[in-house]
């Protein structure tokens, strides 16, 4: 008789939780990465996170290992879902994965969870409670030794510089000089870094959870990237999602924060300065960390889209790339010359 991985985590569950009569109710939407697996008990509900079956990467159950440190590290000082376990033990159900608490909330992207909530209001309070909830994070900072292995702070900016600029020479599918120009500007301009801290390293609304009662999230989600970095990276990813001063029309991943592409809402620089009321940080630089940010972004997913252009994967979003991409790099060049 064949089992399924989900029942096999349904009787995993019962043997080390002690849970009873434990059903799989079903996915819950995320990223492209990694599964997220919805049960629930007679007494409660959980949330697993594990690798896709199609993973090949090591990195990736990495990367759920990474996450499941990171709660832990995080629990009473960020709103998280608390680790209710650990599993690697590939007997179970061939990979290793992690328990969450469920918590209900909905992820934001162009949609506000309660539809008698006005737009804008509701907007620039998610706004900014996503930056001060990102206060949380970066108060936890280095040196620390619960960070330490999570990565070394030392360089960070250049490491991530010259790692992308050689993969992306490497790995070309497609002529893209201004990915190699605006390389050589983030070599050549680098910021002097502040303090480094844990960084969630993928930090926007779709990554939290937010209440259906009142503007507020009530969870950051989805930590496998988080590592020890400059801070300021993880708020210029936020804000190269946000309102309406983007370079590109439809602007790369359109979807992510489209809440806030309504008139009226606070812009990029209201949310920049309430991070940094919360934690006494510089945003000097920020226009050099939100070209950073989308600059990378456009790397990172690049090799998604050489996938495409291969046939090896044939999916709506990796398609999108032909557009994203340089929508992406269109927006580094905007916040490189200032305008952000």
């Amino acid at each position: 008789m064949s089992t399924t991985p989900q029942d096999a985590v349904c009787r995993w569950l019962e043997e080390n939780l002690n849970w009873s009569g434990v059903q799989f109710l079903g996915p819950l939407s995320g990223g492209n990465s990694n599964l997220t697996w919805h049960f629930s008990s007679h007494e409660q509900s959980c949330v697993v996170r594990t690798t896709p079956d199609e993973a090949i990467s090591p990195n990736s159950a990495r990367g759920i290992e990474r996450e499941s440190k990171v709660l832990k590290l995080v629990q009473g000082v960020v709103k998280a879902p608390k680790l209710l376990a650990w599993c690697e033990d590939l007997n179970v159900m061939g990979r290793s994965f992690l328990v969450q608490e469920w918590i209900d909330g909905r992820s934001v992207t162009e949609t506000l969870p309660n539809p008698d909530w006005d737009p804008i209001s509701a907007a620039n309070a998610l706004g900014e409670d996503m930056m001060r909830q990102l206060s949380d994070v970066h108060s936890i900072a280095w040196p620390n030794e619960d960070l330490s292995t999570l990565g070394r702070p030392d360089n960070f900016v250049s490491r991530q510089v010259e790692r992308w600029i050689a993969v992306r020479k490497d790995q070309s599918v497609r002529e893209l000089p201004l990915f190699f120009e605006l390389g050589s500007w983030l070599q050549s301009n680098m910021p002097e870094t502040e303090r480094p801290s844990l960084i969630h390293g993928d930090y926007h609304l779709d990554n939290t959870l937010v209440s259906t009662e009142t503007p507020e999230i009530k969870a950051i989600i989805d930590w496998e990237l988080a590592t020890v970095g400059d801070p300021a990276m993880d708020v210029a990813l936020a804000l190269l999602f946000w309102g309406d001063k983007r370079a590109s029309k439809p602007p790369a991943f359109a979807h992510l924060q489209g809440i806030s592409r309504v008139a009226g809402v606070v812009d990029r620089r209201h949310l920049a300065a309430v991070w940094s009321d919360a934690t006494g940080r510089s945003t000097d630089a920020m226009g050099y960390y939100i070209a950073l940010a989308a600059w990378r972004l456009g790397a990172i997913v690049e090799g998604a889209y050489g996938l495409y252009v291969q046939g090896k994967v044939d999916t709506p979003y990796a398609a999108g790339l032909e557009h994203d991409v340089p929508a992406l790099l269109a927006e580094a060049e905007q916040a490189a010359a200032g305008n952000w």
